[in-house]
């Protein structure tokens, strides 16, 4: 652990001296106020001639202590004290007195007098509290803190925003709270009303136009981005700027979206990939999930990245029950302990289902006994590279598996179906690619024959998925490189895993039946700047600090992903976020024996088995191992 950290924690704890030294200030403190009050009501000397003033007091004083002991006046760390920590101090001396006045008399025959008891209280309420309070002015003032040795190593910190959540940035800064490491010494905000005010003594030096220029003179060391409410457009114009400072970049969640008991706790983060790339947050239609509200459904992969984030955002619509089926436990585990209690609570049934889709005995099970209404299949073998040299496999799992359960969604009369398809399928290079769009055609041919509802929605990269870019990036950077990228001029669409999702179930209630629903993914991004975005937000730069280096073309990957078949084109619906492709539905008789060649190559060599699905799926080009 470095220095920095050291300091920062050490100032979230409490000394062994400070409790100490509170129980010898709250003894003195009773003292004085009993004094102060006999003495301002002239009882002085009726007082001091009842047992002796010391030995009375200091009974009194002990009482105190031992009843402020028992309010936690002792563990408290009042360098964070707030108004809450005002009502405990006047409470515990409230109760001190009451008791301390009880015993009094019942040991000496004799007590203060009304006036005395009020004004000794109203002392020690004063006193008790000036000095606790005076321990957090002390740690919150900048005096102190350029007086003090363990602040020499806190970074130098610009602050982007003058709202709530900058304020509280720099509140607990100055602080020195350990999830806000720094040293705040400048402001910046678009707002003309906080130019030159202060938040908190800190100064608001000019707008975010200003930050470069701002960085250089107050010579910052860190830049924390504290506008989480900004639109994605000033948000990226925010994080440009930033970037041109060379500086390491961090950001903190809305404090709007935060429960109040947990705003102690929200900590600086590292500013994602995603916080560049994401696009407005939308909110769900309740009104448009009616096909969800009160019913049962199964979501496969449930574990997964898409599946856990559709499990997520199905929960606010209240379906009666949610049945999560996933092959891998660990994920289905976390996100079932995750969701449990909130689902509770709002009545709806959460049941975990660990098996493959691939086994028809267990996935027929699961419909027989929770017979689902709505599935939302997201179970696949996903990774590209991995999939090539395992043909076989991701023709069972992604073909037959989905087959497996579709049949049975169409046996159990399930209203909706809705398949998550992928970029990939569009004139795939690679195995995966070709298996979900043998999928998408399992899907279009059983939406003509079935009285369920199936629809495919296709979509391209999800940031922060498993085996996504982006945690393998983070991964090298800590490692401190090279950063690996394919080629410097591969590019690929991405969205948020949240997005997603919610287009996805958006999608299910725009479906009538065998329509492959493709969500806008924006403009296309080169990998090769997403890491150099990466690094710079880390206070790097690239090729000089941390290496990006070409490795070339993993197998079966494509320089440029597309969205649409040569012979498709897009239909728009009411949402201006998905539309829908024109393509064609095999027959029953073709998709009949496609499935039937399939199955007959399993036991072949991993070529051979390319081979026919580069039959079966026309617009497949596959790469065979040299």
């Amino acid at each position: 652990m470095n220095t920095e950290s050291k300091s920062a924690k050490q100032k979230g704890k409490l000394s062994a001296f400070e409790p100490y030294a509170l129980m010898a200030y709250d003894f003195a403190a009773t003292f004085f106020a009993v004094f102060i009050a006999s003495w301002g009501t002239q009882h002085w000397a009726s007082f001091s001639g009842a047992a002796g003033a010391f030995p009375a007091v200091t009974v009194l004083a002990v009482i105190n202590v031992i009843v402020f002991w028992f309010f936690h006046m002792y563990s408290s760390l009042w360098r964070y004290a707030s108004i809450s920590e005002a009502g405990r101090i006047v409470a515990a001396v409230t109760v001190g007195s009451i008791i301390g006045d009880v015993i009094f008399s019942a040991l000496f025959g004799k007590g203060m007098s009304l006036r005395e008891d009020v004004m000794a209280w109203a002392i020690l309420v004063i006193i008790c509290g000036g000095g606790r309070f005076g321990i957090r002015a002390m740690y919150g003032s900048q005096l102190w803190r350029f007086k003090s040795k363990s602040d020499a190593h806190l970074p130098r910190t610009l602050i982007v925003g003058a709202g709530e959540t900058g304020s509280l940035t720099i509140k607990r800064m100055l602080n020195g709270d350990p999830d806000m490491i720094g040293d705040p010494v400048a402001v910046v905000d678009d707002d003309p009303n906080k130019q030159n005010q202060r938040i908190h003594d800190i100064k608001v030096c000019g707008t975010c136009e200003d930050i470069p220029a701002i960085a250089h003179d107050c010579e910052a060391e860190q830049i924390v981005v504290a506008v989480p409410s900004a639109t994605h457009e000033e948000r990226q114009r925010i994080y440009d700027l930033c970037m041109k400072t060379g500086l390491r970049v961090l950001t903190l969640p809305n404090v709007r979206d935060i429960p109040q008991d947990g705003l102690g706790r929200v900590a600086l983060r590292e500013v994602e990939i995603s916080d560049l790339l994401s696009r407005e947050e939308k909110s769900l239609d309740l009104k448009q999930m009616g096909y969800v509200t009160g019913k049962r459904i199964l979501v496969t992969g449930g574990g997964g990245s898409i599946g856990s984030e559709l499990v997520r955002q199905l929960l606010p619509a209240k379906p009666a029950q949610i049945v999560l089926f996933d092959i891998y436990e660990n994920t289905t585990y976390e996100l079932y302990h995750d969701i449990v209690k909130t689902a509770r609570d709002q009545g709806t049934d959460i049941q975990v289902y660990i098996g493959s889709i691939t086994h028809l005995p267990a996935i027929t099970k699961v419909f027989e006994k929770y017979h689902p209404q709505v599935v939302f299949h997201a179970a696949a073998h996903k990774h590209v590279p991995l999939m090539e040299h395992n043909a076989r496999e991701a023709i069972e799992n992604n073909v037959f598996g989905t087959l497996n359960v579709v049949r049975l969604a169409d046996k159990y009369q399930c209203s909706h179906y809705v398949q998550i398809s992928t970029d990939k399928a569009v004139n795939p290079t690679n195995v995966m690619g070709a298996t979900k769009r043998m999928d998408e055609m399992i899907v279009q041919y059983y939406a003509a024959n079935s009285k369920t509802i199936f629809t495919a929605v296709r979509f391209g990269n999800v940031l922060g998925s498993h085996g996504s870019v982006i945690p393998l990036f983070r991964r090298q950077l800590r490692e401190g490189g090279p950063i690996t990228i394919t080629h410097k001029d591969i590019t690929r669409y991405f969205m948020t895993i949240p997005e997603a999702s919610k287009l996805v179930i958006t999608a299910g209630a725009l479906a009538h039946g065998g329509e492959i629903f493709v969500l806008d993914m924006g403009e296309p991004v080169k990998i090769y700047d997403l890491a150099v975005n990466l690094i710079t937000l880390s206070g790097l730069k690239p090729g000089k600090d941390i290496e990006i280096k070409e490795v070339g073309l993993r197998p079966g990957e494509k320089m440029y992903e597309e969205l649409l078949m040569d012979n498709e084109q897009l239909l728009p619906t009411e949402h201006s976020e998905i539309r829908i492709s024109t393509a064609e539905a095999d027959k029953m008789e073709e998709i009949k024996d496609k499935l039937q060649r399939l199955r007959d190559c399993l036991d072949k060599d991993n070529d051979t088995v390319k081979t026919v699905l580069a039959e079966v799926v026309p617009t497949y080009h596959p790469q065979f191992n040299d």
